[in-house]
């Protein structure tokens, strides 16, 4: 009897350049964490010692993306992933988006304490803290940044979550660096140190939209829900040109840029799983097709 093939369900390799850059960019967050907090303290400025705890909050996002890719990476091989782990990275980047919404609550509830209750800063120390702070967002940034589709603009089927995840919380990070440069140098020119809360509010608005079309995306491959309808549409088409008749067909995705398919096919004239199987080999990033035929008076085949 001939040897049914392996399927491999390791789909990370190309993400394993992410776990380094991102453990770099964890050091630099916990020691300007650290001295931001510090000379928050110090100066008694609200603004640096709310930017240094929102940096220790993405801190501990950054460590759950370095568990989810050394997770991923450990379990790869193990038989209790029937798919693999490629959804460990969504489910990451999940995790940290909530910790990004988080982020927003607090950074909204305590600039508004501030419009309240303003107090007095010493600006040209808070100054300097802030844009050191910068300088180490725009180097973490740069470390993230990776391919063009870690903007956050480009969506696509081989994005990796978790990298965008982190690359987001950087991006948090250096939007409150700059919201506090702005409102402490207007605030030590003209007194207006109640730009210092609004610029706060503003910020935390922009987060919260990070941190929403986040969930949206790795809730949709978490939830199976990420195929997009054009692909189906091909795959049912390429199929039913060779005179076969879709009856089930599902699809959903094992990693970014990995897909899985499951085809229920009904012929005039038998032909073998092999043969549908071959028919869907034109169509990039199926990595696991598994099709039930069902012949004229015979009973399924399984493949």
């Amino acid at each position: 009897m001939k040897a049914c093939p392996l399927n491999e369900h390791d789909f990370l390799h190309a993400h394993e350049r992410g776990e380094h850059r991102v453990a770099m960019v964890l050091g630099l967050t916990l020691v300007t964490m650290a001295v931001e907090i510090v000379s928050g303290m110090i100066f008694n400025s609200m603004a640096l010692t709310a930017d240094g705890w929102h940096m220790g909050t993405h801190a501990a996002a950054f460590g759950i993306t370095i568990f989810a890719y050394r997770y991923a990476r450990k379990h790869a091989a193990n038989p209790r992933f029937s798919f693999g782990t490629g959804k460990v990275g969504a489910l990451g980047g999940f995790a940290s988006a909530v910790a990004l919404g988080v982020v927003a609550l607090i950074m909204a509830a305590e600039s508004i304490h501030r419009i309240v209750a303003p107090q007095q800063i010493r600006f040209n120390e808070a100054i300097l803290v802030a844009g050191v702070g910068l300088l180490v967002n725009l180097a973490s940034a740069y470390l993230l940044k990776g391919e063009p589709h870690h903007h956050g603009h480009d969506h696509g089927p081989h994005e990796d979550h978790n990298l965008r995840a982190a690359y987001f919380h950087v991006l948090a990070d250096a939007l409150t660096s700059v919201a506090a440069l702005v409102a402490l140098s207007l605030g030590r020119l003209f007194g207006w140190s109640i730009l210092d809360p609004i610029m706060g509010v503003v910020g935390s608005l922009v987060i919260a939209r990070w941190a929403v079309g986040l969930l949206k995306d790795t809730s949709g491959i978490l939830l199976d829900g990420s195929v997009e309808p054009p692909l189906l549409a091909r795959i049912r088409s390429t199929v039913e040109a060779a005179d076969c008749h879709v009856c089930d067909l599902h699809a959903w995705a094992l990693a970014p840029g990995n897909f899985a398919v499951i085809l229920t096919v009904e012929t005039a004239e038998y032909q073998s799983p092999a043969a549908i199987k071959a028919l869907l080999a034109g169509i990039p990033n199926l990595v696991h097709i598994t099709v039930e035929v069902h012949p004229p008076q015979r009973a399924p085949r399984f493949t």
